[in-house]
C-alpha cells in the first residue's frame, strides 16, 4: 500500500448541505469537525507507507475512524458500515455521500502498521497538540494518575489446563511447519488425549485422577521436547516459539527428582505471579489483583489533567505487565510529560506512586509536587503500641 491517496480535507458542498439539515441542533461530530477542522493530516504517516504501489486509504482518515469506534463500542465492520452509511461521520471525515467505503480489514491493518512502525503514541500525541491549540491543555497545572486493569484476551486456565492447551498448542505448531516429523514421533493416545481444547468441563474431578492425567501430560511433553532436542532433529525447530513456551511452562510446573521421575509441583512450589505463564497464548499476560479485584492480563496506567475550569483529559498512558507496581510507574510518568512539555506543578496520585525518594526526586529533577497519602505504618511497634513507631 502507498501513499498515493487524493486528501479531501475539504468537505463537500453536498455532504454539508444534507448533515446541516439532518441535524439543525447540531451534532456532536459536526461539532468536532467545525470545531477542530481536521484532526490528523497524511504527511505525518508518511514514514509508515511506500511511494510506489497501489493507492491505499487516507491514513489521516483511518487514524480518526481508528478512534470513533471506541466512543461507540462498535466493531470494525460496524466501524465500516457507519463509514458507509452515517451522514455525521461523513461530514466529520470530509467524504461525499457516495463514497461506498472499505472492507472493516483496512482498520486492523492500519493498526498493525502503527505498531509496526512504532507510531502507536502518533494518533495520541497529534490530538493532544489540537487540545494545547485550542486552550482545552495547559501545562503547569493538576494532574492525577491512577492505574486499572486491562484484561488478556485469552481464557483463563487453571494449572491443568494450561499444561494441556501448552502441550496442544505445541503439536499444532509443528504440525503445521514439520508434519512429516512430528508424524514419524506421535503416539495414538496423543491424539486422542489433545485432539480437543483442555478444558476444565471435560477434566476428571476427583484430585488423584487430575493429578494423574497432570503427570500423563507432564510424561508425554518431556518426550516431545526430548525429541525436538535431539542431535538427529531439526535445530531450527528448538527456536519455534510455541516450543520455547512448552519448555517454560513445563519447568514451571513440574520438577525432576533424583530418579530421573517427573513430579507435579505443589502450588506453592511454583514461580511467583510475575513470572509464572498463565496461558499459551500470550506470554505476558499476568495474573494480579487491586483493590478487591483479580485479573489475568496488564495493567494501564492513566494520567489526565483535573483543573475545575478546563475539560479534564487524559495527557499519559503507560500500560505495564500486571505484576509491575505503580511507583516503578512514577518517574516513566513525569519523563513523558516532559517531552510532551506537559508537566504539571501538582501530580496527585493514591499511595501506590509514591516512596520517600520519589517525592524528593518529583521535586529536584522535574520541578513538581508528588502529592497523596504516604504509606501506613504496619510494623509491630506502630500496631502494638509497644516502643518507637516509624513517627
Amino acid at each position: 500500500m502507498s501513499l498515493n491517496s487524493p486528501l479531501f480535507y475539504v468537505i463537500p458542498e453536498e455532504t454539508v448541505r444534507v448533515a446541516k439539515a439532518a441535524f439543525p441542533k447540531g451534532n456532536c461530530y459536526l461539532l468536532l469537525r467545525d470545531t477542530f477542522g481536521p484532526l490528523f493530516h497524511n504527511p505525518d504517516f508518511q514514514h509508515l507507507f511506500s511511494h510506489p504501489g497501489q493507492s491505499g486509504e487516507d491514513p489521516a482518515r483511518l487514524a480518526l475512524i481508528t478512534i470513533l469506534p471506541f466512543a461507540e463500542r462498535l466493531s470494525d465492520e460496524q466501524a465500516a458500515d457507519a463509514v458507509r452509511s452515517r451522514i455525521d461521520w461523513k461530514y466529520l471525515l470530509a467524504l461525499p455521500l457516495t463514497y461506498a467505503g472499505f472492507d472493516p480489514s483496512v482498520l486492523s491493518e492500519f493498526r498493525t502498521r502503527l505498531v509496526t512502525g512504532n507510531a502507536e503514541h502518533l494518533l495520541f500525541d497529534s490530538v493532544l497538540t489540537q487540545f494545547r491549540e485550542h486552550g482545552l491543555l495547559r501545562d503547569h497545572r493538576r494532574q492525577r494518575s491512577d492505574s486499572t486493569h486491562v484484561l488478556a484476551a485469552m481464557r483463563a486456565l487453571n494449572r491443568l489446563e494450561c499444561v494441556g492447551s501448552t502441550l496442544r498448542h505445541a503439536l499444532n505448531c509443528l504440525a503445521l511447519v514439520a508434519p512429516d516429523w512430528l508424524l514419524s514421533l506421535s503416539q495414538r493416545e496423543w491424539l486422542d488425549r489433545y485432539e480437543d481444547r483442555f478444558e476444565d468441563y471435560r477434566l476428571p474431578e476427583a484430585a488423584a485422577a487430575r493429578l494423574a492425567l497432570a503427570n500423563e501430560v507432564g510424561r508425554d511433553g518431556s518426550q516431545f521436547l526430548s525429541a525436538v532436542v535431539a542431535t538427529d532433529a531439526p535445530a531450527w525447530q528448538r527456536s519455534v516459539p510455541a516450543v520455547e513456551t512448552l519448555h517454560r511452562v513445563w519447568l514451571q510446573n513440574y520438577t525432576w527428582t533424583e530418579q530421573g521421575q517427573l513430579h507435579w509441583r505443589a502450588n506453592d512450589e511454583t514461580p511467583s505471579a510475575g513470572q509464572y505463564i498463565s496461558s499459551p497464548y500470550d506470554h505476558d499476560a499476568r495474573y494480579s489483583q487491586k483493590r478487591g479485584m483479580t485479573w489475568i492480563g496488564y495493567k494501564v496506567n492513566l494520567t489526565e489533567s483535573c483543573d475545575a475550569d478546563l475539560p479534564h483529559l487524559i495527557t499519559n498512558v503507560e500500560t505495564t505487565m500486571a505484576t509491575t507496581s505503580d511507583d516503578a510507574v512514577t518517574e516513566r510518568m513525569h519523563e513523558a510529560l516532559k517531552q510532551r512539555e506537559l508537566l504539571p506543578e501538582v501530580h496527585l496520585t493514591d499511595t501506590g506512586y509514591i516512596d520517600a525518594e520519589l517525592l524528593i526526586e518529583s521535586e529536584r529533577q522535574y520541578q513538581l509536587d508528588l502529592l497523596g497519602p504516604v504509606r501506613g505504618d504496619y510494623h509491630r511497634q506502630a500496631s502494638e503500641g509497644k516502643g518507637f513507631a516509624a513517627t
